[in-house]
């Protein structure tokens, strides 16, 4: 009888956990079929993969000085032997491991192993560009989560330089997905200005957490737990950010994409003007934080005499002004859309002069005043100018988000995948000072660039656009009106160029034709 309670004891319990269980799922189905809720938990997947991605790429950082002491003492080992066979003092072994920094051959190496991700990322995002375009925002960020997963778990594995390069190359391959779906997703998403600058914003303070962060959060693991753990750490939140993907907006379930518009070719989209000054803007402002990143250590050492734990927190208080930059950046933007040109300048100007000031600190914490400048800001120009990319495709081509956001990864490859290699080279040749000169200048100077951006918030976006391309109907008034409008110029123009074809097929062909001035499709009001 004991047994036969205990059986139906059991056989209850089990009852009512799947009972909760169901009620618990049927709950989830029905906030992911809720929009807002859906968006937000899309912005919690894309920020997710943004922020792995970048703290993958600094987590290294504390465990190359590892690396350099076994690749050291490989070294060492047979001219032990060699020295001890010939009666040498057998302590030469120690004077061969030295300190725990590169020297220049091995600095060379390093410089490649940084760079290879931003190399890699840079030559594979024009083609991601276009497959997002062609497939949507889905299945490239769960293609770059995969890369990314696999990424991890060979770095964690990594034993000697050619895997460690094999994991950084393939990283920079699956950023190249995850990190521009996952932009473009939530520009896709969000398509109100002030909510569109607001959801990229939180994924900018993401972006700047997991760099600023991962050197103590790898250097903490790496001292007490081992080489392994840091990336297996990542590897099992990026399991869990795919899963939930899966779970969400399962990317596999629906494949028709017959009725959705097809994007600008990106080589199009480069030749923009306007595109064109955003891309070399964020490019010229990222240059100072790519190119002091992999040179600032050893400059503090022979200035400064910096300790480890100072070099390696050098970064971890600009954390704090680049979201205070985004937050303050956001609330402007919401109230002052107009001016998105001026924050990017002003950004660039704080840059600038915060780059030519970083060569006079003489301690650590005067140093944290010009880094924090630095990062301040950046924040400034990527949270005015990502959502103006959005707003140009809107304005002048067709919304879709993957190619124009495969040219922002693109400046910033350009500048991570140069700092490693060439800083180095201009602090041999020039110098840390004449370096941190030149990238302030080149700040400065492209400061006033961004006034070509000026008259941007005066264009206006033609929502006819989604009616014709989607094969809807009008929606509200304003939509109705474009419409008609649209198609009285459809029949002047027939009628003076005696040209066939309803109005539609004129407005399509405006939209995928060769001059830049047909394909716009905005007005000025």
């Amino acid at each position: 009888m004991a047994t036969e309670g205990r059986a139906g004891l059991a056989k209850s319990a089990v009852e009512k956990l799947s009972d909760a269980m169901g009620e618990k799922t049927k709950q989830l189905g029905t906030a992911m079929q809720d929009v807002h809720r859906q968006r937000r938990l899309i912005l919690v997947i894309v920020c997710v993969a943004l922020l792995l991605d970048n703290m993958l790429y600094m987590v290294i950082v504390p465990i190359i000085p590892g690396y350099i002491d076994t690749l050291r003492s490989g070294e060492a080992e047979p001219r032990a032997r060699e020295s001890n066979a010939s009666g040498a003092n057998a302590s030469r072994p120690q004077s061969v491991l030295g300190p725990r920094y590169p020297t220049e051959n091995e600095d060379i190496k390093i410089g490649v192993l940084f760079a290879s991700k931003a190399i890699l990322q840079l030559l594979v995002n024009p083609l991601s560009g276009t497959f997002i375009d062609r497939v949507g925002y889905d299945i490239p960020l769960l293609i770059g989560l995969t890369v990314m997963f696999l990424s991890t778990i060979i770095f964690a594995l990594a034993e000697n330089y050619a895997t460690l390069f094999i994991a950084r190359s393939l990283q920079g391959l699956g950023s190249a997905f995850a990190d521009t779906s996952g932009i473009a997703m939530i520009a896709d998403k969000y398509t109100e200005e002030s909510e569109r600058s607001r959801a990229l914003g939180i994924a900018l303070a993401f972006i700047s957490f997991g760099s600023l962060v991962a050197p103590p959060f790898g250097g903490v693991l790496y001292q007490f737990a081992g080489k392994r753990v840091p990336f297996l750490v990542l590897a099992c939140v990026c399991l869990l950010d795919g899963l939930l993907l899966l779970t969400v907006i399962k990317p596999f379930s629906n494949r028709a994409r017959e009725n959705m518009p097809v994007g600008t070719p990106i080589h199009r989209l480069m030749f923009d003007p306007y595109i064109a000054v955003v891309a070399g803007a964020l490019t010229t402002c990222n240059i100072p934080l790519a190119f002091l990143e992999p040179t600032i250590a050893t400059w503090m050492k022979k200035t400064m005499q910096a300790s480890e734990w100072e070099m390696g927190l050098t970064w971890l208080p600009a954390f704090f002004p680049h979201v205070l930059g985004v937050y303050i950046t956001v609330k402007l933007a919401a109230k002052y859309p107009h001016l998105q040109w001026f924050y990017g300048a002003l950004g660039m100007a704080i840059i600038g002069a915060s780059s030519c000031t970083v060569p006079a600190c003489r301690n650590f914490g005067q140093l944290i005043v010009p880094l924090c400048g630095i990062c301040f800001g950046i924040a400034l120009v990527d949270t005015a100018l990502l959502p103006t990319l959005a707003f140009l495709v809107d304005v002048r081509h067709v919304s879709v988000y993957g190619s124009v956001y495969a040219i922002a990864d693109i400046s910033y490859s350009v500048a991570y995948a140069l700092g490693p290699i060439v800083a180095s080279q201009i602090v041999h040749s020039l110098g840390f000072v004449q370096l941190n000169l030149g990238m302030g200048l080149a700040n400065v100077l492209y400061a006033p660039v961004l006034l070509f951006l000026k008259n941007v918030c005066q264009m206006k976006a033609s929502h006819s656009e989604r009616n014709i391309l989607l094969e809807e109907g009008p929606k509200g008034l304003y939509d109705t009106i474009k419409m008609e409008e649209r198609k009285g110029k459809g029949k002047n123009l027939q009628a003076a160029g005696g040209v066939e074809g309803n109005s539609v097929d004129s407005y399509h062909r405006d939209l995928t034709g060769a001059s830049e001035e047909d394909s716009s499709d905005y007005e000025y009001s």
